[in-house]
């Protein structure tokens, strides 16, 4: 089954992650079919850069979005019809 999920990056203490599509079985930072996005908890408030045509495809194949993903796709609309208005 294909996951979108966050994979981690960045250094000690320092984290921040990238939303990838991956298989359920790969490791969370291992192996990942596309990079779909970007989220940086670290900044006031937080980054998220995410190109919704794309997971918005995936989802439509079937693919599932992790309880923390679908957080963060929550977020990233309300803040996107926020500026729209």
């Amino acid at each position: 089954m294909l996951k979108i999920r966050l994979r981690r990056v960045g250094g000690k203490k320092q984290p921040s992650y990238r939303i990838v599509l991956a298989d359920s079985r790969e490791a969370r930072d291992g192996a990942f079919i596309e990079q779909l996005g970007l989220y940086d908890p670290k900044t006031d408030p937080p980054t998220i850069v995410i190109d919704t045509i794309k997971t918005q495809e995936w989802i439509s194949k079937g693919a599932q979005a992790t309880d923390s993903v679908s957080r963060i796709l929550n977020t990233h609309e309300n803040q996107s019809k926020q500026k729209d208005v």
